[in-house]
């Protein structure tokens, strides 16, 4: 099954809108003027309510958000390549047109996490079979060519209204053209198809054919400061720096290993060549301070290191430990570390965990 692409169904719109306004010019009953007042204040009243679809489109996955999911991305409201998000920050990039809802890793996506409608809808087009896979590089993306939506689903909720959910896992889709959903209805599995890089679901609206910030509406000016009318049936709150994963290893972590769900160990082997305290965090800036801290079983601080954080990065995965040496060994027992991550006089991020040597 394919998608067809925004370009081609901005086109379908357009042509059922001109058969419409074409049927209404060719009434020649004697009723018509009446009639076409009529349909005329009815579109009017159907635009108003879809331009300002109050408590309309629930979040588009089932998850608490802050707890097992969190939004990492957001529309990018800078028509400029300069790209800021709704809340002026840099959670998006140059011509993001959606928001990103994501989850830790692939082993939380493996478990599987739904993806819902966001709102009652008929299917208009699917596509699956897509494999999942993290990209890593430019060599990556050309792959994806044609198919950087992933596994993905375009639903009519009507008044205007659709909506794009992307990047679903291979071969989760229950929904088929045609079909009906309501609210909530499980549409598959939140995964990391096509042109995704984190497991997610990218959900973008659209009204009229024309891409819609969720966190301000559809008659929102351009740029961050400005008057907003979300869509949202919940308020969701903005976040823009936060913790996405923090946890021990036996050797230095990448972001692959992360985002695939390893180093989630509470207990390691004595013999480790190293223990690694390590936290990936979203949306960190230049000036950030970050601090670290590592303490033995027998509570002697191993590691009190603070510094500041040289760039701003949308992810960011840095780590400190000990190596396990003759002269300096490991001992047995719970280790216990911490984190926090701060920007002026604001903790926005605090981290406790502990691993078991044995």
């Amino acid at each position: 099954m394919t998608i067809i692409s925004k370009k081609h169904f901005s086109a379908i719109l357009l042509t059922v809108g001109l058969t419409s306004a074409a049927a209404c010019a060719n009434n020649t009953s004697v009723n018509a003027p009446i009639a076409q007042a009529n349909t005329i204040a009815q579109r009017l009243v159907s635009s108003t309510v879809a331009q300002k679809p109050s408590g309309q489109f629930g979040k588009p996955i089932d998850c608490t958000l802050g707890k097992d999911c969190f939004v990492l991305l957001y529309f990018d409201r800078d028509p400029s390549p300069a790209a800021v998000d709704f809340g002026c920050g840099r959670q998006t990039y140059d011509g993001h047109d959606g928001t990103d809802f994501a989850i830790p890793d692939a082993k939380a996506m493996a478990k599987g996490v739904p993806v819902i409608a966001s709102a009652a809808g008929k299917v208009l087009r699917v596509r699956d079979g897509v494999v999942d896979r993290r990209l890593q590089n430019p060599t990556d993306k050309a792959n994806v060519s044609g198919t950087e939506c992933g596994n993905g689903i375009v639903i009519d909720h009507g008044a205007g209204w659709e909506a794009q959910y992307c990047h679903l896992r291979q071969n989760s889709v229950v929904v088929k053209p045609g079909m009906q959903v309501q609210k909530g209805t499980v549409l598959g599995m939140v995964g990391n198809s096509g042109m995704a890089s984190f497991p997610h679901v990218h959900v973008t609206f659209r009204y009229q054919g024309k891409a819609v910030d969720p966190f301000v509406g559809a008659d929102a000016k351009l740029g961050c400061n400005t008057a907003r009318n979300p869509i949202w049936d919940k308020p969701i709150d903005y976040v823009s720096t936060g913790l996405i994963r923090a946890g021990f290893a036996n050797k230095a972590p990448d972001d692959n290993a992360v985002w695939a769900g390893q180093f989630s160990e509470t207990k390691l082997p004595i013999n480790s060549p190293a223990l690694i305290f390590w936290v990936q965090a979203y949306g960190v800036l230049k000036g950030d301070r970050e601090q670290y801290k590592l303490f033995a079983p027998n509570g002697e601080t191993i590691i009190n290191d603070s510094k500041e954080i040289p760039a701003p990065s949308r992810t960011w995965l840095r780590y400190a430990g000990k190596k396990n040496s003759t002269n300096s060994p490991l001992i047995p027992g719970v280790w216990r570390a911490e984190y926090r991550l701060t920007r002026g006089d604001r903790v926005l991020t605090e981290v406790k965990r502990e691993v078991e040597l044995r």
